[in-house]
């Protein structure tokens, strides 16, 4: 297993490294589908997702430095980051939507996607759509295909 190179190390090989990640964990999500474990899939879809929006936040370092100003200390280490560079390597879900703008275009449009989908990961189907918009597997089973098929899209563009 190839271990994740720091982005403040080098962003170039940062990127390529999630680029693969978002391959493989599109794959997974996939394999997950076919066992019928949409759940799951829905759950390596958005993992699938953060890695092609982590990938793109590389090319968006200076509009990324203005959004997320400051420093930051990195857990358990003496070694002080620019928050956006904290932002590119952790992706946190909590940022996930205002990178994607930062980002733009179909990124932002489906990074709303991935999220319906990682909070129906959590809640389930539910036909009232109160705890998730997803009333069954089915029809968040075909949202997770679109998310995966636009991962892969992504993920291979930027190679």
């Amino acid at each position: 297993m190839e271990v994740l190179p720091k982005p403040w190390f080098d962003l170039r090989r940062y990127k390529e490294v999630r680029l693969r990640e978002a391959v493989y964990e599109a794959e997974i999500s996939e394999e997950f589908l076919e066992e019928g474990l949409v759940r799951n899939a829905a759950g390596k879809a958005f993992q699938s997702w953060k890695a092609v929006v982590a990938a793109h936040s590389v090319d968006k370092l200076e509009e990324l430095k203005k959004a997320f100003p400051g420093r930051k200390r990195l857990r358990g280490s003496r070694r002080v980051v620019e928050k956006a560079m904290w932002v590119i390597a952790i992706m946190p879900t909590s940022a996930l939507k205002k990178v994607a703008q930062i980002i733009g275009g179909e990124v932002d449009l489906y990074t709303n996607l991935a999220l319906l989908l990682h909070e129906y990961q959590y809640n389930g189907p539910d036909p009232e759509g109160i705890l998730s918009i997803y009333p069954d597997d089915d029809s968040a089973a075909k949202d997770v295909r679109k998310l995966i098929e636009k991962a892969r899209q992504l993920a291979t563009a930027l190679k």
